[in-house]
């Protein structure tokens, strides 16, 4: 009976471990060269699995906290903390896709992964099986196992020299996540990928998702961060400029983005209203309002003159349009 009661509670115990919700906090990380601040007191949290998202322009900071988080880089004070204790990067689980390419040319692709599998603890077989399952599931079969070309020739895996941009980003996103890890620091995800590439890496980061990974991501691309990220912090010159829940954050803003097409010369009523941005296009306007009241006294003038209203849209502002109110001009790749 007290055995059974042991193994029942042995098992609670593991059941509660794997399903243990953990936490990664930046506390108050300040990093300098010189006289130089290129992280001035950067605070985060990630509470439970899901995407953060780390934004800022060239130089803003990104990728020296994301070294730091990795233990690449040392920080002058502050705290980088996994489920409450200073994080330890050799015994964590951590997958790294950099933005600069990290591979050796000269070298076997299957040789480079093996070696990195290794580095992160796993062994060479089991390294193997999942290489294999990777190979397959971003299509590099032919670049990891190629056919012998020849009698009595054997197969020789490429080098990283032999390949374009694009699949020497597959083989470092296998390099990434080839020790299952809990944490995935993802810098320019889907720099460098065509259309079907990039689609096929955003299904590979659902799926991380969907096992509840601890995602950090870095990106340009506005439109993929508003696709996966559900919290944000804007970077400017090391400092956060702005912080929170994306959702929130735009709530926060209001629909102030109006977008108007008529049939009718609608320039007299428009010169009337002191809106805050008026943009004319081909045949339609974009007009930041100071408040939705604006906006619908606006659609009211319009209808009172017997205006054609063809499209009438008020929006929140995009990730886009808040990033480049915070820091300036951005451009999307």
């Amino acid at each position: 009976m007290y055995l059974f009661i042991a193994k029942l509670e042995q098992l609670q115990t593991n059941y509660f471990e794997r399903n243990k919700i953990m936490s990664l906090q930046v506390k108050n990380i300040v990093k300098k060269y010189g006289e130089k601040t290129v992280v001035n007191n950067l605070s985060f949290e990630m509470k439970e699995p899901g995407v953060y998202a780390l934004l800022g322009t060239n130089g803003a900071g990104k990728t020296t906290t994301i070294r730091i988080i990795l233990g690449m880089l040392s920080k002058d004070s502050g705290e980088v903390l996994w489920d409450g204790k200073e994080i330890d990067v050799i015994n964590t689980k951590i997958g790294y896709l950099a933005e600069e390419r990290g591979l050796y040319p000269k070298f076997s692709l299957m040789d480079q992964l093996i070696y990195f599998a290794k580095l992160r603890g796993v062994q060479k077989e089991e390294a193997k099986k999942r290489i294999k399952y990777w190979a397959e599931r971003l299509e590099m079969e032919d670049y990891i196992y190629p056919k012998a070309v020849g009698k009595n020739k054997k197969a020789k895996s490429m080098n990283a020299d032999q390949l374009s941009k694009g699949n020497q980003q597959k083989i470092q996103l296998i390099a990434a996540l080839i020790s299952d890890p809990e944490i995935i620091v993802l810098d320019e995800p889907l720099s460098g990928l065509d259309p079907v590439n990039a689609d096929l890496f955003k299904s590979i980061i659902r799926e991380e998702i969907a096992k509840n990974k601890y995602v950090i991501m870095s990106s340009h691309q506005m439109h993929t961060i508003e696709e996966f990220c559900t919290d944000i912090t804007i970077l400017n010159k090391g400092n956060a400029v702005l912080q929170g829940n994306l959702n929130q954050i735009k709530k926060e803003y209001g629909r102030v983005n109006m977008h108007i097409k008529c049939e009718d010369d609608v320039e007299g009523i428009i010169n009337g209203f002191e809106f805050k941005k008026v943009i004319k296009n081909a045949d339609e306007y974009e007009i930041k309002v100071a408040s939705e009241a604006q906006a619908m006294d606006f659609l009211k003038k319009l209808t009172d003159n017997n205006v054609n209203v063809i499209k009438f849209e008020l929006r929140e502002p995009s990730l886009h349009e808040i990033f480049v109110e915070k820091v300036g001009n951005v451009n999307e790749e």
